[in-house]
């Protein structure tokens, strides 16, 4: 397969016939991207281009190349050389096989050498995302969206090996979003996210802003934003806590919920939650 080391958007048109600002847009090997816009600004299309490798031939007339080039038809003919993994919202699973059977398949068709070992990797990635521990043992259609989406991006990264991997709104899956960037950032691919979460956006390098179908503005995420984004992070690790408290049938009092937007004000230690 081609080692990839960038993909270019091409600007197209928006859905009022008007050109986009955005000319075009270069991701390299170890960028994470965010594209954020209201709902219907033409996110979810955006990643569908990318995905199909548009060449003028979707409606936003927008055209994807790799490594300034077009794409290799081969990438459109043969999954197996497709370099693209998109994790979508919708994650209806056809198969009811095991978990462990299903990556144990997936990881023998990549022709992983030591596909038990590789089995394990994904499970342990998985299960780092989600609050709920995935059993080798569950069937497929079992899992709660946030343990499918969590083994699904866990598969796409360790046994897809997907160079690029778009990921679609994953913070409505219950995912641990600061725990996510911080694996994600461990390997050198592009990791490109639809996000109306700010927590995700400002830790991105870049995020493209949609609007009326079409690339609106792209901004550099500057310092002060980077400190925003950790201490948005640790706001959302207390309300994963307090979540977790909630799914235990733990009540949760005022004071507590107090004593942990103190710790946030003021960082030191923070209280332990059993």
């Amino acid at each position: 397969m081609m080692k990839i080391e960038k993909i270019s958007i091409i600007g197209g048109y928006g859905r009022d016939g008007k050109a986009e600002e955005i000319k075009r847009v270069d991701f390299y090997m170890g960028d994470i991207i965010s594209i954020v816009g209201p709902t219907g600004s033409g996110k979810t299309a955006l990643i569908n281009d990318i995905e199909l490798y548009a060449d003028g031939n979707t409606p936003s007339k927008r055209k994807v190349l790799i490594n300034d080039q077009p794409v290799p038809e081969e990438f459109s003919l043969n999954p197996s050389q497709h370099p693209i993994a998109l994790i979508s919202q919708h994650t209806n699973f056809l198969s009811d096989l095991p978990v462990g059977e299903f990556l144990e398949i997936h990881a023998r068709i990549r022709r992983s050498e030591n596909a038990a070992s590789i089995v394990g990797e994904t499970l342990d990635f998985a299960n780092q995302l989600t609050g709920e521990a995935i059993d080798p043992r569950s069937s497929m259609t079992e899992l709660s969206g946030g343990q499918t989406r969590s083994l699904l991006i866990a598969d796409a990264v360790i046994i897809g090996n997907a160079p690029i991997i778009l990921l679609d709104e994953i913070e409505n899956a219950g995912i641990h979003k600061r725990k996510v960037l911080e694996l994600l950032k461990k390997y050198k691919k592009i990791f490109i996210f639809v996000t109306h979460d700010p927590a995700i956006a400002l830790s991105s390098k870049l995020r493209i802003i949609m609007g009326k179908g079409a690339m609106q503005k792209l901004v550099e995420t500057g310092e002060d934003e980077q400190l925003a984004a950790s201490k948005l992070q640790a706001i959302d690790g207390v309300m994963l806590d307090f979540r977790k408290l909630m799914r235990l049938g733990k009540e949760i009092g005022n004071e507590e919920v107090e004593d942990r937007i103190k710790q946030l004000v003021n960082p030191g230690k923070p209280p332990e939650i059993k």
